[in-house]
């Protein structure tokens, strides 16, 4: 009788055990996920966001809200997400400058360091990068614009996503490399307030992603002036690019990921993970991404994409150190 109560309770250990590693992704979702979005709604980072919620919410069978949560260069909804259960209910979409930028730029200030703060989901989609100016702006191509530059001391105004975000740092590689000066005018609202920006000529010009800017140059109401691709763009075939004209190796073609808080189970990470591949990889999905100018990208694994991630935090501290840049 002993042995069969010992063997019952035994049993009913491994049933729980068995339960309990099953429940977070078995239950996951059973009420709405909050996907925090670091910038104003409008640029490319919002914008894919907005594009995956109601499809994972069509995956997963419960709704999937985006939240926008700008400032302070995007550190505000980091900490956020990085201070929020890990529990798969909060998840976060960020790129390049909030994900491996800020936890080089902003090291004195963050409370957390974002690449071991948050555990990478997958990445979205890349979207390539240009130099886009005003309509009025004089320039037409860099050599112009840095012309007009040098004739015009302080007087060319630049547009960022944010003090140390990669539209200020890669406009600040390439004041060096041409020796202009031109003041800095970043927006905590990112693209979406970038682009009212560059359209009204508050600022004459901007790197800044194809994806949020790319109607509007087709509507002859801003001016690309460059791309960062290795080559030129077929949507924009007379546009040349960086390279062609003489500054090779300055401008960032960003990515856009997901990410959750560390702690988040791995079952959850890897439902979430699994939705996210399967949404973004549908023939239509990435065909209508396409037409937006975004490539669909995504990571074969969770760990593969931290991996990346940590990866580029690392170079971008080299970088930033090596030109002793320093962000006030």
């Amino acid at each position: 009788m002993a042995r069969y109560a010992r063997a019952l309770a035994a049993i009913a250990i491994l049933t729980a055990s068995s339960a309990l590693a099953q429940a977070p992704s078995d239950s996951y979702p059973n009420r709405a996920v909050k996907i925090l979005v670091p910038y104003a709604p409008g640029g490319v980072t919002d914008i894919i966001a907005r594009h995956l919620a109601p499809k994972l919410q069509d995956a997963l069978g419960q709704p999937f809200v985006v939240e926008n949560k700008p400032g302070a260069s995007g550190n505000i909804a980091l900490e956020a997400v990085a201070a929020a259960a890990p529990d798969g209910y909060t998840l976060f979409v960020g790129n390049v400058t909030t994900n491996a930028i800020n936890e080089n730029t902003f090291a004195d200030k963050l409370q957390m360091k974002p690449s071991r703060a948050l555990v990478g989901i997958s990445r979205l989609v890349d979207t390539p990068h240009m130099v886009i100016a005003s309509p009025d702006f004089a320039a037409s191509n860099i050599a112009e614009l840095v012309s007009w530059a040098k004739k015009n001391p302080g007087k060319l105004n630049y547009a960022s996503a944010g003090i140390g975000s990669y539209p200020h740092l890669d406009f600040l590689k390439f004041a060096r490399a041409t020796g202009i000066e031109a003041t800095h005018i970043p927006y905590k609202g990112g693209a979406g307030q970038m682009v009212p920006a560059l359209l009204s000529g508050e600022v004459q010009v901007a790197f800044i992603n194809l994806a949020s800017t790319g109607e509007h140059i087709k509507a002859g109401k801003l001016k690309a002036l460059a791309t960062s691709m290795p080559s030129r763009l077929p949507e924009l075939p007379n546009v040349p690019t960086m390279t062609e004209q003489g500054y090779a190796g300055i401008g960032t073609n960003a990515w856009q990921g997901m990410f959750a808080p560390a702690a988040t189970p791995k079952p959850i990470v890897d439902k979430i993970h699994a939705a996210v591949v399967h949404v973004l990889n549908n023939p239509e999905m990435k065909a209508m991404l396409a037409r937006q100018l975004m490539a669909v990208n995504t990571s074969a694994s969770p760990q593969e994409w931290t991996d990346q991630v940590r990866a580029e935090t690392q170079a971008w501290g080299e970088f930033i150190r090596e030109s002793k840049i320093k962000i006030d």
